[in-house]
């Protein structure tokens, strides 16, 4: 029978990888964006990152590859749900990094995500609910700490 594991190579304990890599990753996200995202927003600012744009118009671009983790809390993602999680997660991020101010968007970024939830053909219960759900949750505070730090593994 062939040997498998050669533990010539160190990683794991196991017998792969290479000596002193070690894997890095983030976690917390379901969905992976597989297209280019574009949407008019009335978020009227300038941000530049490297999965997204927001124009001074309100044009916000969100590039493929981009992740997030859909609707946050005791809830299920469902197809109305999913452009404007996509669009709050991006916008939170955003306030968090410091690249959008909290204190003159959070508000409106929060009302936005109501309306677009209800465009998208949530009912406005819901919506109402999920809004009242991302204030009482105070969604894309700055806390400084690292809101997408990378972790390790051997």
């Amino acid at each position: 029978m062939k040997k498998l594991l050669d533990t010539r190579w160190p990683g794991c304990g196991r017998g792969y990888g290479v000596e002193g890599q070690v894997m890095k990753y983030r976690e917390g996200y379901k969905y992976q964006l597989a297209e280019n995202y574009t949407i008019q927003t009335p978020i009227k600012a300038t941000v530049a990152h490297e999965y997204f744009t927001l124009a001074k118009s309100g044009k916000l671009r969100i590039k493929k590859g981009y992740a997030w983790d859909g609707a946050s809390g005791p809830t299920l993602d469902t197809k109305d749900s999913m452009s404007p999680s996509l669009v709050h997660d991006v916008f939170c991020q955003a306030m968090r990094l410091e690249l959008l101010s909290y204190n003159d968007w959070q508000n409106q970024v929060n009302e936005f995500f109501r309306e677009h939830l209800k465009a998208c053909g949530m009912g406005s219960f819901r919506a109402w609910y999920w809004y009242r759900a991302v204030e009482f949750a105070d969604a894309g505070r700055p806390d400084g700490n690292d809101p997408d730090p990378i972790l390790e593994a051997p």
